[in-house]
């Protein structure tokens, strides 16, 4: 069997300027002369390494999710209520204001103007909000279950009033907000959450 020409081009960079062009532009945003250009190759050579741009636009999403999401999966694990709320709230500071990529959120911006023809990418982003409010619900469940958190709170109010405070916070970072002001947001969200939910109790 003839041995095929390899590829002139790494396959994981190409797909990490990818993803910071779709972050940066949205999905539709993105042209595919824009997503070419950054990653250095011709249209042939994104079809046939990637698919077309809505592929692309999900093996980035994917790697989004795995790498700059990792602080969503830590907070989650911490052993108090309070404690993820906290550490999802300033990890959330700290991931959309970082400097060395792109500032805001790709789950919420990525689709903040998308058309009838990316219906079905508008959607896929919502559902993936909508499963980190759920994660936030599942574990404020378990804080009820195990004591930290009281009876009389609502998991998914909880949940719901975090996951928007996130969002928000997404909105302001692409819109020029600092990490200073964000945190501002988390421990002011933070006091208000201790005051109404739960009582204080150390992370």
């Amino acid at each position: 069997m003839p041995i095929g020409r390899p590829r002139a081009f790494c396959i994981d960079t190409a797909l990490n300027r990818a993803l910071e062009v779709f972050w940066r532009k949205g999905y539709e945003g993105a042209s595919l002369s824009d997503l070419t250009k950054a990653m250095g190759i011709n249209r042939p050579s994104l079809y046939a390494a990637f698919g077309n741009k809505e592929a692309l636009f999900r093996k980035a999403l994917d790697r989004y999710i795995e790498e700059k999401g990792a602080y969503v999966r830590e907070a989650l694990e911490a052993p108090t209520a309070r404690g993820v709320v906290e550490r999802l709230l300033f990890g959330a500071a700290d991931m959309l204001t970082n400097p060395d990529h792109p500032v805001g959120c790709l789950t919420v911006q990525g689709a903040l103007t998308c058309g009838q023809e990316a219906e079905s990418i508008r959607q896929e982003l919502a559902g993936i909000r909508a499963q980190y409010e759920t994660r936030i619900r599942q574990r404020m469940e378990q804080a009820q279950r195990e004591g930290d958190l009281p009876p009389g709170a609502d998991p998914a109010e909880v949940a719901r009033f975090i996951a928007t405070i996130a969002q928000g916070m997404a909105v302001q970072a692409a819109g020029g907000a600092s990490r200073e002001s964000l945190c501002q947001v988390a421990e002011t969200a933070l006091r208000v959450w201790t005051q109404q939910s739960v009582p204080a109790t150390p992370v």
